[in-house]
């Protein structure tokens, strides 16, 4: 039974350390996901804007 107790202790710190780790993974990559979506999404213009704009 102790040995069982030292387990979980163990695997509970461990969750508690690396669940903020975890969070912050999901977090970046659902942002990166919407920075992609967003950039697909974006109207291209075209050559032609890019010659005719004056600084």
């Amino acid at each position: 039974m102790n040995t069982a107790m030292n387990y979980l202790t163990v695997l509970i710190v461990f969750v508690l350390l690396a669940a903020p780790s975890l969070y912050g993974m999901a977090h970046d990559r659902r942002i990166d996901r919407e920075i992609r979506q967003a950039r697909r999404n974006a109207p291209h213009p075209s050559r032609r804007t890019d010659f005719t704009t004056v600084a």
